[in-house]
């Protein structure tokens, strides 16, 4: 049975489960227009999944069929991996920022055994042992890679512009870091429940009650532009806390109110975490050296396969941060390159 909630005024919210994830589900929310409901999200692509928002949106009146639209906060298969199957069934129009939908269409291109050698030589340009990288190289000759098939989006989200929802204000808010094209919807209509603040935010990743989102690198094996994701989401942080929101509608965990006060946490969170990361470097590491010793939710040893990835990118992501204040700085000559304090 679908987990369903009216946060009221037209916006309900569907609980999606995510297989095998601690996450446990992302919550799509439902937003009632003049031509019909829209999506913000639509969950997990698989058939689980796709039951429970079907039958989620019987529970909030409406069905599949009548989606007018779908709104994706980022390209993260959580969230946008519904999108294809509910424009069949419905006809919908699927939006998505151009940075976020470039990434859609280099993962339908790029041949599998592409990625594989991509992963494996940023593996070891980092410092990853090669009984970690191996695997990847080994894997280069398979023909599939979960993840590759998202669905292209058929409009373009532009920052600042009111997105096509017939009686509503629903306005885009460009936050990168999590993805590059990371968007929070600012729903520019007064709170139904009264409280003090600027409508309601829907926040995606971006901004969660009690979870740190992932910042790691964006990755593009064809192109050498060296990004600063960390940078990117502490200034889109602050870019969201000045819209002072009423309540925040994330896409995880739960509803909740007092955005800039979360927001304060998080940029202390991530000065505290690069201070430790400096304290670190008073001697050479390379980025898999300083993953290992960064204090994650568990030990090091206990952190599965594909974790230690996501692990060492948020690593490198700091290590940026580090570099770009002038804070550290690589160590001539070392292969695999270290950091050092500068």
């Amino acid at each position: 049975m679908a987990e369903t909630f009216d946060h009221g005024g037209g916006v309900r919210s569907v609980r999606v489960p995510i297989p095998d994830n601690p996450l446990g589900y992302t919550l799509v929310y439902v937003v009632d227009t003049d031509r019909g409901p829209v999506l913000v999200d639509t969950g997990w692509d698989d058939p689980a999944s796709w039951d429970t928002l079907a039958a989620g949106l019987t529970a909030c009146g409406t069905t599949v069929h009548d989606v007018y639209g779908v709104v994706v906060t980022h390209h993260h298969p959580d969230h946008h991996g519904l999108s294809a199957q509910v424009r069949e069934a419905s006809g919908a129009w699927v939006a998505l920022h151009a940075a976020d939908a470039a990434i859609v269409r280099r993962a339908r291109e790029t041949r599998p055994e592409r990625w594989y050698a991509y992963m494996a030589a940023k593996l070891a340009a980092a410092g990853a042992p090669e009984a970690h990288v191996a695997p990847l190289r080994a894997a280069r000759g398979r023909r599939t890679l979960p993840g590759l098939s998202p669905a292209l989006p058929d409009r373009e989200i532009v920052p600042g512009e009111l997105l096509d929802l017939p009686g509503r204000r629903l306005r885009a808010i460009w936050t990168p870091g999590h993805t590059p094209g990371h968007v929070c919807l600012h729903l520019e209509e007064e709170h139904p429940g009264g409280p003090a603040g600027r409508g309601r935010l829907f926040s995606g990743d971006h901004l969660l009650p009690g979870i740190t989102p992932h910042i790691g690198l964006y990755e593009d094996p064809d192109d050498a532009t060296v990004t600063d994701p960390l940078g990117d989401y502490l200034d889109s942080l602050e870019r969201v806390a000045r819209l002072a929101p009423a309540e925040v509608l994330p896409a995880h965990q739960y509803a909740f109110s007092d955005a800039a006060g979360r927001v304060r946490e998080l940029l202390g969170h991530h000065a505290s975490r690069l201070a430790g990361l400096l304290a670190l470097l008073a001697e050479p590491l390379t980025p898999w050296q300083l993953a290992e010793r960064m204090e994650w939710n568990r030990p090091w040893a206990e952190i599965p396969y594909g974790s230690r990835n996501i692990a060492v990118s948020e690593a490198e992501s700091h290590l940026r941060r580090l570099v770009k204040q002038g804070r550290a700085e690589p160590v001539a000559g070392s292969e695999p390159v270290t950091y050092v304090a500068a």
